[in-house]
């Protein structure tokens, strides 16, 4: 019975892990269509976040480009590059994390944002106000 008890508690767990496993594919690095940024989206708790490691034009003036769009005034001297941008997706189904939210430092607004794996190397980011049926998209390619 101890036995029966151990094995299935075992496949309880393996089962919770390879599900964890096959919901996380949107973890890596990541590039937008026009290759000016890198992104690394990662586990933060039980969500997903993103930041940005990479420019292609880091430096404005030959400093490090800052947030100066930022609507917090306290945030303007914030560098972009390793600024936490995507924050607090939770995983919905169907290769799709929702209920996010995506930073344009280009413009200082914030967005809600649902990301979607179309293949293994594509995903999908969709920043939105109100509904996810008006929004932008942009297709972003793994880089790692």
């Amino acid at each position: 019975m101890k036995l029966i008890a151990s094995f299935i508690c075992f496949l309880l767990v393996f089962l919770s892990v390879q599900a964890q496993q096959n919901n996380e594919p949107a973890l890596g690095i990541w590039t937008n269509a026009n290759k000016e940024a890198r992104f690394q989206i990662y586990k933060c708790g039980e969500k997903l976040c993103g930041k940005i490691i990479w420019l292609k034009e880091p430096l404005l003036q030959g400093k490090p480009k800052v947030d100066s769009k930022n609507p917090d005034e306290t945030k303007r001297s914030q560098p972009i590059l390793g600024m936490v941008f995507l924050k607090n997706f939770g995983y919905v189904g169907g290769n799709k994390w929702d209920n996010g939210s995506i930073y344009d430092p280009q413009s200082g607004k914030t967005y809600s944002c649902y990301m979607k794996i179309l293949d293994k190397d594509k995903l999908e980011v969709k920043g939105y106000i109100g509904i996810a049926l008006v929004g932008r998209s942009q297709i972003w390619t793994r880089v790692e």
